[in-house]
């Protein structure tokens, strides 16, 4: 049994079928915006108001007034919320001419700091030039035109059109814009009381609808999106608010006009990803270029926007909620652009939690797993097939700064454990399966010899960090490694040049303990230096196989190095055979001292004291015949 060599992307196939369906979906969405906008708000606002509603029933509120409390709470607090912003947004209607006078002042200021450059003033002449060029050639039309036809002036005819329209027409013409928004608003506060009135209702007749075959799968997806988007929601107003509240004390500190307003605005954009605190602190920056006469009101604005946004960013936001949406960055900027135009602004405001549910879709239907890869912010790719992907393509410098970040936490054993062997042992799946060149296989030896190399820095440290500490050393799993002075050890790979690689990365941690190693490659096992390597000063010699399907091969290289030296201590570190991928071996099967299926039993055993396997003759079965004469007749 061979190692797959898929990893998470196995089932994340975009089919056609797929495409077509999503182009759909889309399609109907923006033509029906008027249907589904009200629809999406409404659904989203359930999610917000259902813990509420929960905490009331759980303090023996009946279900109908909690809902109704709850609603009714939130919309009167959003109708407040208008009312505000609509009495500043009149009162700075009223001031802005007052502040004519310095906006003025101010571009006749960047005008004439600008004039000393050659560039501007050549250009403000050139403009000048053609202007007046323009102008004398036009006085010189119309004095042409004059002397010519000259002719004789008539008084204007007024001409009044009149447009024929019904009354009633008129009227729905003047009022439907007016009623459109509040007709809006009443539809979304009506489906909100009924989805959080009939919630489990609606849960219920969804999972008949789309989960009834897999109840688990289904509940799951249900309780994670509501809890992804409801705490989003609801962590983010919490965040908004204490952003907006310093910034509203803050400006009006600092002397700007209606500072409640742009308190208000800073908290409703900041549900915008990205680009929402822009826009929030552009709005005061060019108030405070109109009031003030000079330039430090400007400067200290965009002081205290930067410092707040980010203690925000970086201390209130994890310390509240962290990165729970699943998004990654990228994907959010992404679904901020598609919803925005699918549904203008509001589609704008709505992009993060519509794409949190559309991640938790992705998540729990394997058709749709795709979207979980392209907008999750999870690992789609194993460390360990993410090292082999670098190591296959000759990057071993990109491998070094990953797995540089891992032993920031771990030892130079776990990740040769848990990352680098389980590379090769994908990169040996492939060789198998015979989807990997000669020139392949050459490319992904050569770079994680490249690799380990690169490490040495590290084995170093370790080493005499060991060396400093009492005691011996452990791994992160607490298994106590033995310390390796005074021993002597002869490691090579068995078959190719995968397998010398992984040994290299087993001779390293043997150096770490403190080891004499001397390291060969898999083309002295037929050579004729062999005896020569396997001297009296060799204690133990480890040989490395990739392959789990390499036990024949094992016991001819124990055998002909238990012939040479029978003291020798020879041990077969062959990580595939470990129950799963292949069947375990057998130290006697093949006369060995340890055959190990991990690397840290290989260490182990490696630097035992133990004493040497006699090497076993093999039992010859003769069976002779003894041959009958013919008896004559």
């Amino acid at each position: 049994m061979a190692v797959s060599s898929q990893g998470p992307l196995a089932n994340t196939k975009l089919s056609g079928r797929t495409i077509l369906i999503l182009i759909g979906v889309a399609v109907i969405l923006r033509v029906g915006q008027d249907i589904f906008v009200p629809l999406a708000l409404s659904l989203l606002l359930t999610f917000t108001l259902a813990p509420i509603v929960s905490f009331l029933r759980k303090r023996s509120v009946p279900k109908i007034a909690a809902v109704i409390l709850a609603v009714a709470s939130a919309f009167m607090a959003i109708a407040l919320f208008s009312f505000v912003v609509a009495t500043q947004v009149t009162n700075l209607a009223e001031n802005i001419p007052t502040y004519q006078r310095n906006i003025v002042t101010k571009v006749q200021a960047l005008s004439q700091a600008g004039s000393g450059n050659g560039v501007l003033e050549h250009l403000s002449k050139v403009v000048e030039r053609v202007g007046s060029e323009l102008q004398t050639r036009a006085v010189e039309s119309q004095d042409d035109t004059t002397t010519t036809t000259a002719p004789t002036p008539r008084e204007p005819m007024l001409v009044e059109i009149v447009t024929r329209s019904h009354p009633i027409e008129t009227l729905g013409n003047f009022i439907l814009p007016l009623i459109s928004p509040f007709a809006t608003a009443g539809l979304v506060i009506v489906l909100v009381i009924f989805m959080l009135i009939e919630r489990e209702d609606l849960r219920d007749r969804f999972i008949r609808l789309v989960g009834l075959g897999d109840l688990h799968r289904t509940t799951s997806a249900l309780q994670d999106a509501g809890k992804r988007v409801g705490k989003y929601l609801l962590m983010q107003l919490v965040v908004n608010a204490l952003y907006a509240f310093p910034i509203t004390i803050g400006l009006w500190v600092l002397g700007i006009p209606n500072a409640i307003l742009w308190g208000l605005l800073t908290l409703v954009l900041r549900f915008v990803p990205y680009i929402g605190p822009v826009i929030g602190m552009i709005l005061p920056l060019f108030l405070a270029l109109a009031i003030s006469p000079g330039w430090s009101l400007m400067a200290w604005v965009a002081a205290l926007f930067i410092v707040t946004e980010l203690v925000s960013n970086n201390v209130v936001e994890p310390w509240l909620y962290g990165s729970h949406t699943g998004l990654s960055p990228l994907a959010i900027i992404i679904s901020a652009i598609f919803w925005s135009w699918l549904w203008g602004p509001l589609g704008l405001m709505l992009s993060t939690p519509l794409t949190v549910c559309l991640v938790v879709l992705g998540r729990y239907v394997p058709e749709f797993s795709f979207l979980d890869v392209l907008l999750g912010n999870e690992p789609v790719l194993q460390p360990q097939e993410k090292l082999y992907q670098r190591l296959l393509s000759g990057d071993p410098n990109e491998a070094t700064d990953n797995a540089e970040e891992f032993l920031e936490e771990e030892y130079l054993i776990d990740y040769y454990e848990k990352v680098g062997l389980p590379a090769l042992m994908l990169g040996e799946a492939d060789r198998q399966r015979g989807v990997m060149s000669e020139t392949q296989i050459v490319l992904l030896a050569s770079s994680t010899q490249t690799l380990i190399e690169n490490l040495a820095e590290f084995a170093g440290e370790e080493e005499t960090s060991e060396d400093e500490q009492s005691g011996t050393p452990e791994t992160k799993e607490t298994i106590t490694l033995p310390d390796g002075a005074g021993k002597s050890i002869l490691s090579f790979g068995g078959r190719g040049a995968m397998d010398d690689a992984a040994s290299a990365m087993l001779s390293q941690v043997l150096v770490v303990q403190g080891a004499q190693i001397r390291q060969g490659d898999h083309s002295i096992i037929d050579g004729r230096d062999l005896k020569a390597l396997v001297d009296d000063d060799i204690d133990t010699v480890v040989v490395t196989f990739l392959n789990g399907n390499s036990k024949s091969h094992a016991r001819q290289v124990v055998r002909r190095l238990k012939r040479i030296r029978p003291s020798l201590r020879v041990g077969i570190l062959m990580p595939m055979t470990d129950g799963e991928s292949y069947k375990q071996i057998d130290p006697e099967e093949i006369s060995a001292d340890f055959v190990s299926a991990s690397l840290t039993q290989a260490v182990i055993s490696a630097l035992s004291d133990t004493g040497s396997v006699a090497l076993k003759s093999p039992v010859r079965k003769v069976t002779r015949q003894r041959r009958v004469q013919p008896v004559a007749a």
